[in-house]
């Protein structure tokens, strides 16, 4: 990512919301083997971020923005939104977005350190 401009978009298969959290914890809970957003997983645990990721956010030179579906297709609208699976690492770019990393990649991670690592090795 030699671009300075760029930021990384993270973008969590979960809606926005206090009620949507609570019910994705809940989930997580009683049937996590079913539960859709590896990268919430991988970022945060049941009630607070993972501490080794936001570590890494708050230490990071990084730019990076964080988004629920929801929000994503708010901000570039549906049609564009529906293109990508979720959840995705995207960079942002003058000439649009481009994956970073792929929503099979992030399902394999497992980690917040395999991410860290991962988005080293890219940009």
């Amino acid at each position: 990512m030699k671009n300075k401009s760029a930021e990384l978009v993270f973008v969590y298969n979960a809606n926005s919301g206090g009620r949507n959290a609570i019910l994705d914890s809940m989930h997580k809970v009683f049937s996590p083997s079913t539960y859709q957003c590896s990268l919430c997983d991988i970022t945060f645990g049941l009630i607070s971020e993972n501490k080794e990721w936001k570590k890494f956010r708050e230490e990071s030179n990084l730019q990076m923005v964080f988004l629920h579906k929801d929000e994503f297709a708010q901000q570039i609208g549906n049609e564009v939104a529906e293109k990508y699976t979720l959840p995705i690492v995207l960079v942002k770019e003058n000439e649009g977005l481009r994956v970073l990393v792929e929503t099979g990649e992030l399902n394999q991670l497992g980690s917040a350190k395999n991410l860290i690592d991962l988005i080293h090795k890219r940009t």
